[in-house]
Parts: structure tokens; sequence; C-alpha cells
């Protein structure tokens, strides 16, 4: 992933300024009879040194980036740490330069804290300007970095929902249902109506409650069972309480496709899937029983988590032993669909 690009500002821009500064508090020098070479040295030195020390600390002190919280406050607590500072420096300064250059009448201090204090304000607002504008580039960069990842996952939702191999496995069943005259054939037909009309009525929502993530997931553990019959088990020990937080779409019913595909579902060894909530989370529980052979890429689990963090800001957490596999999918309750 690309690195956020980091703030900086010019090295011309600094000694530049820093220079401006000292020879403007030094000009008013030139005006004055009683002034010496020494007296513009003295000025001129000071205003340098203490100019480029605020520039440094400011740029020091400013906070990294980020895309959830970035302060827009131009007045703030690091504004006025940075003022305190900045007179404490200059009166060090000013001290310093009296005993260096064994000058016997300066100007007085509080000229030289005005002084300071109105560079620290320039400085500041200044580079508080810079730094604004570079996050907002930053957040257009994230903005598109963020849409980028998220059609990317949706993309791949759009593929597994609509998986061909599922398709075919259902009419595979269908068909054998048909032959044999089974009764249960039109309900076959209606929930895999169902199944297919929820995924074109949710595929542009980004959450939707979970309740209505259960209905979805009802209509495919119905063709499940038929294709599986008692070698797929489902126990839903999820608490209604929880039915108004809300999820991506679908997610259950990758999360459960992602199980089947990896263990080995057979009446001799039927697969049980556990769903239940533990705190603010939805588990999604298997005994595991790997398939020989069988290779995870993590592709699907990440797609998941890739649009939980886009969506909720949340990552799923996996839990994993020899015997259990657990899936730990963040629950909101507060969204809003577009």
């Amino acid at each position: 992933m690309e690195k956020t690009k980091r703030f900086q500002v010019s090295l011309k821009v600094i000694w530049g300024s820093s220079v401006a500064l000292a020879v403007m508090a030094s000009i008013p020098k030139l005006f004055d009879a009683d002034s010496t070479p020494g007296d513009l040295i003295i000025n001129s030195s000071i205003t340098l040194l203490f100019s480029l020390f605020i520039w440094y600390y400011n740029i020091y002190s400013l906070p990294k980036f980020s895309a959830n919280h970035a302060n827009k406050s131009l007045f703030n607590w690091k504004l006025l740490l940075s003022v305190i500072l900045g007179i404490v420096l200059m009166v060090i300064l000013v001290i310093a330069h009296q005993e260096l250059f064994q000058v016997s009448k300066m100007d007085a201090p509080i000229m030289f804290e005005l002084r300071g204090v109105l560079i620290n304000l320039i400085v500041y607002m200044f580079l508080h300007l810079l730094f604004q504008n570079y996050q907002t580039q930053q957040m257009g960069v994230e903005l598109e970095r963020t849409k980028a990842v998220n059609l990317g996952a949706q993309y791949e939702l759009l593929k597994q929902q609509v998986n061909p191999h599922f398709l075919f496995n259902s009419l595979n069943t269908l068909k054998s249902m048909v032959d044999i005259q089974d009764p249960q054939s039109s309900d076959f037909i209606l929930k895999l109506s169902d199944f297919y009309r929820f995924t074109l009525e949710s595929r542009k929502m980004d959450l939707i409650p979970l309740s209505e993530e259960l209905q979805i997931l009802d209509s495919y553990v119905y063709l499940l069972k038929a294709r599986f019959e008692d070698g797929f088990v489902l126990e839903n020990e999820i608490d209604p309480k929880q039915y108004d937080s809300a999820i991506p779409p679908f997610t259950l019913q990758l999360l459960i496709e992602n199980c089947i595909k990896h263990n080995v579902v057979s009446l001799d060894k039927p697969l049980k899937i556990k769903l239940y909530t533990e705190n603010e989370f939805l588990v999604v529980e298997n005994k595991i029983q790997l398939k020989r052979g069988a290779v995870s890429t993590g592709v699907g689990l990440d797609n998941i988590n890739q649009r939980f963090m886009h969506l909720i800001h949340k990552e799923i957490e996996i839990d994993k032993d020899e015997t259990t596999f657990k899936v730990k999918i963040p629950l909101n309750y507060d969204y809003h669909n577009n």
C-alpha cells in the first residue's frame, strides 16, 4: 500500500523567511543615530535564531495526518505553548547576547518579547495554513484509495454473490428433486428465487439490519440443506435483541460459504456451524474438519474485513485453535444507508 506523503516545509521557505525577518527587525536601527553596527548584528542574530527555533518547533509539534481526526482549529493549546516557549527563549537569547557581546545598552526586553510573539503568530498561522492544505490533499488521496479498495471489495463480493458454481449446484439439486418428484421442489424454487431477489435488492446497500441479513441467510441455508441434507447443520443462537444492529449485506452467507469451501460436509461427518453474539460481536463458529489438500488464501476473509474497515471502521477478529475456527464480526448500532 502506498505510504502517506510526509508533510514537509522547504528549507528555502524556513531560512528565507527567517533571514527576511532578521533584516526587517534591523531596519529601524538604520534610522537611529545612536545605533552601531553591533546593534544591527545583535538584533539580526536574535531574530534569526528565534525565527528558526519557532519554525522547527512548530513543524515538530504538528500532529501526524489522520483521515479520522483532522484538527482544523486554528487557535489551541499548542499555540499557547509555543508562545510561552517563545517568550522564555527570547529571554535566554537576549541574556546570552548581552553576555557574549558585553553590551551595556540594548532595546528594552519588552520590545524583543513583543517582536517574538509577533513572529510566533506569523509563523504559526502560515504553517497552519500550509498544514491544512496538506491535510486536505491527503484526505483526497485517502478518499480515492478507500474508494478503490471498496470497489475492489464490492467486485469480489458480487462475483461471490452470483457464484456460478453455487447456481450450478443449486440447479443440479433442483433437477434431482424434480426427477424423483420431490414435493419440496416448489419450495426449493421459491427459496432460490428469494435468495437472488435479496441479492439484487441488497447489493447497492452498504449496511442492512441483522434481521434482514438473517432472512437472506435463511433462504441460502434452505438451498444448502437441500443439497447436503443432514450433512450441514446451522445453529442460530443470536440474541434477538441484536436484530436491530447492522452489518454489510451477505456477510453471513460469505462466511458460511467459506466454511463449506474448506471443510468436509457429509452425512458421515456433518459440518456444524454456530451463530451467536458475544458482547458487540456476532460470532460464526465451526468445527475444523479440513478437506484433504485444502489451501486457504485468506482472500474471502480479507474481502469481508475490507468492507468492515470501510463501512464501520472496525476489523473482524479471527480465533483459531486445533478444533475450532471462529470469526467475530463487529455489529453496528448507528447506521444510515446511502
